[in-house]
């Protein structure tokens, strides 16, 4: 379920990652090396926020050919 604040959209990390064809496992594995930037924003439990733009950049890291 979608976040909407101040007009913006934010999606939880299993959003995220449905949204972009990934496992949690593997984006906690490229935010723990670095690949990816950890998420700015943060609900008040603490749990990550994911913009649309975010989700762009994680399905554009999995659709990399190395």
């Amino acid at each position: 379920m979608a976040i909407r604040i101040d007009g913006q959209t934010y999606y939880r990390t299993s959003e995220a990652c449905q949204r972009s064809g990934i496992s949690r496992a593997t984006l906690f594995r490229w935010l723990k090396a670095g690949v990816l930037e950890d998420s700015v924003h943060r609900d008040r439990k603490g749990w990550r926020l994911f913009t649309e733009d975010d989700i762009n950049r994680i399905k554009a890291e999995a659709n990399r050919v190395r």
